[in-house]
């Protein structure tokens, strides 16, 4: 006689669309943070070359904001946080 077989069917909770659309995290201008300030935190969080921290930085300072990283949920928020524990207006957004 064969063995009993049960079929196991497991629910997915996010989409594959969802899975799909990376997390965008974004730096907000403000007047109280110097240029070289932000510049240094974009290199301490993300380990940026001084060259593209200058550049996402002068994206900040002239449109008001800079997506300056995207990728996954976990890492986005992580990287919020740590911008803000240096007092960047962060925030993050899926694109």
């Amino acid at each position: 006689m064969p063995p009993e077989v049960h079929e196991i069917t497991l629910n997915e909770t996010e989409t594959q669309t969802e899975h799909a659309a990376p997390w965008h995290v974004i730096v907000y201008d403000d007047p109280v943070n110097l240029m070289g300030f932000v510049t240094l935190v974009l290199r301490r969080v993300f380990g940026y070359p001084q060259e593209k921290a200058e550049a996402l930085m002068l994206e900040v300072h002239r449109n008001g904001l800079s997506v300056v990283w995207s990728g996954e949920r976990e890492k986005a928020e992580l990287y919020v946080q740590q911008l803000q524990a240096y007092l960047l207006r962060a925030a993050m957004k899926r694109s």
